[in-house]
């Protein structure tokens, strides 16, 4: 059997193996977060909030993070930013009221932008456009073993204290932080820049100015509104209260969604190399609106995990393309492109819990479901217009991609 890590450079080993440490405990947390916080007695709409003001902190540190990330490196920003959410998850567990727990998760937004935008650079400056897909792939697949095994952990350990799986993130984050610092070196990342030197490098304005780039942003807000919205807002709560089931189903379903992801995961990544960005993204979005909808109507635990599953046959195809479309397009280090690029999904998961979060209080869980459908099919129809990015796909030699996307909005 090949190895996934077969002619993809060292670097993106040692960004799996740090981030596997940090998707194990980000499964074991995820099933806890809404629960723990029903126990302060507020209501779905501040549940929501939990999860909007840990985005909301990604998103205004987007930008400090990417400036980070030229001056200092990748190494430096990933390890301080996961040694720092280890600290505020642990305080997390620690609070003892709503107040609390939501500006410990908020002061955690700012590591997780660190980390999560020098991860991006390490894929995105490391690795060329031949293999790019498959790069992703490996990287989404260290979060997804982690969420195969995670969120069952989650579950079992939220039986014992719903204050355990925090302490337990905080030890994963800790094993990763010290992986990343120690192992995390390269050729063409890890050093400070002393004299930084932004001649080469894609700027924001020349990124906006691509339609994929653009592309790209927006679907990576609407499959965080929809996506990450519903799994850490609302839907633990759907299951226990409207489906009458448990955390420990709650924590089933997202395991088998990781599960259906992870088998097919490295043949999306695969069929985006060979086939194209538009092709993938096409396939992933079509299946996981259709899980969307399944979810929508489900009145039976096994209708919320028949739909979990269903999302993430659809995830293994569509997760790697708008990533690997801002890898095509960058050049030189651009950790500012790469930030505006984890900012528009940060923004989606500002928007989508608040708005889920509301729409369950104000009607009903299956209209905030729908809602999040209707707005995944816009996503869907984004996906058939995205223009190739891939250099193999372009008419010919003289036509770069930097030169066939900076044409303007049709």
């Amino acid at each position: 059997m090949q190895s996934p890590f077969k002619e993809l450079p060292r670097e993106i080993s040692v960004l799996v193996a740090a981030s596997f440490f940090v998707a194990v405990g980000f499964g074991i947390v995820l099933p806890a977060i809404p629960v723990f916080a029903r126990t302060f007695g507020v209501s779905n709409a501040a549940i929501g909030l939990i999860v909007s003001m840990f985005a909301i902190t990604r998103f205004a540190s987007g930008l400090i993070s990417g400036k980070l990330v030229d001056l200092f490196g990748e190494r430096a920003v990933f390890s301080s930013g996961v040694f720092m959410v280890a600290l505020f998850v642990f305080l997390a567990g620690m609070a003892n009221s709503y107040h609390q727990l939501l500006f410990f998760r908020a002061a955690g937004g700012l590591g997780s932008s660190m980390f999560s935008v020098a991860a991006g650079s390490v894929i995105m400056r490391s690795v060329d456009d031949a293999h790019r897909g498959r790069a992703q792939s490996v990287y989404n697949g260290a979060f997804l073993v982690g969420g195969v095994s995670g969120p069952a952990i989650g579950g079992l350990l939220s039986l014992i204290s719903l204050r355990a799986p925090f302490f337990a993130y905080s030890a994963t984050l800790l094993i990763s932080g010290i992986v990343a610092y120690f192992f995390l070196k390269g050729d063409k990342i890890g050093k400070r820049e002393k004299n930084l030197d932004t001649s080469n490098h894609t700027t924001v304005r020349e990124a906006l100015a691509m339609k994929p780039y653009r592309i790209a942003l927006t679907l990576s807000f609407i499959v965080n509104w929809v996506v990450f919205g519903m799994r850490a807002s609302i839907m633990p709560v759907f299951v226990t209260e409207e489906l009458h089931s448990t955390t420990a189903v709650v924590g089933y379903g997202f395991a088998l969604s990781a599960i259906f992801q992870g088998l097919l995961l490295m043949r999306g990544g695969r069929i985006s190399d060979s086939k194209g960005r538009r092709f993938a993204s096409v396939i992933g979005s079509s299946v996981a609106l259709i899980g969307v909808l399944v979810l929508t109507f489900a009145v039976h635990p096994w209708m919320y995990l028949l739909a979990m599953t269903i999302i993430g046959i659809g995830g293994a195809y569509l997760s790697t393309t708008p990533a690997s479309i801002v890898g095509d397009i960058i050049r030189g280090r651009g950790g500012q492109v790469i930030a505006i690029f984890q900012m528009a999904g940060d923004a989606g998961m500002i928007v989508g819990p608040l708005i889920i979060g509301a729409l369950s209080d104000a009607y009903s869980y299956r209209t905030a479901f729908a809602v999040s459908a209707v707005v995944f099919a816009i996503g869907t129809f984004l996906t058939t217009r995205i223009p190739e990015t891939r250099e193999e796909f372009l008419p010919g030699e003289s036509e770069k991609p930097q030169d066939i996307n900076l044409r303007p909005l049709e």
